[in-house]
């Protein structure tokens, strides 16, 4: 059965689009259709030949994205970090981050940003140490806070 699609990989690209457009929580328009037979039937032939549409999906994952804001401006503020996704002011980066799905660390590689480039506004990461500090994260049990002097 392999081989009979293996020859006719039109007929097995019309089969997949009639499947696709045949679900009905696909919604496609009338024109859009011949555009996806044509994308299906060149992706059947891609793996028909040993090729993998894989490479294709490497080549869309490194395509070049184009910053919101600069690097600069993105830190220019104590109190927020601007994204370089949307534009926008964040204190964390990182729930942000989390619905474009991407890491801090993919984040960084995709704006060519450093290693430690941070995630957290200074403000905010400053609040929440002295935050730690008073409630007496850090300290070893059995350890008392040391008393100040006046």
């Amino acid at each position: 059965m392999a081989d009979e699609y293996a020859t006719h990989p039109v007929e097995l690209a019309t089969e997949l689009t009639i499947a696709w457009l045949g679900n009905q929580h696909n919604r496609v328009t009338p024109e859009d259709v011949p555009a996806f037979l044509q994308k299906m039937h060149e992706t059947v032939c891609a793996l028909a030949d040993g090729g993998s549409a894989s490479a294709e999906q490497a080549s869309i994952a490194t395509a070049e994205y184009t910053p919101a804001v600069s690097v600069r401006k993105s830190l220019s503020s104590p109190d927020v970090i601007v994204s370089m996704i949307d534009g926008k002011p964040y204190k964390t980066l990182r729930r942000h981050l989390a619905t474009h799905g991407l890491t801090p660390d993919e984040y960084r590689e995709r704006y060519n940003l450093k290693a430690d480039y941070p995630m957290v506004s200074q403000a905010y990461s400053e609040s929440r140490r002295a935050m730690a500090k008073k409630i007496g994260l850090g300290r070893k049990p059995g350890q008392r806070p040391a008393k100040k002097t006046a």
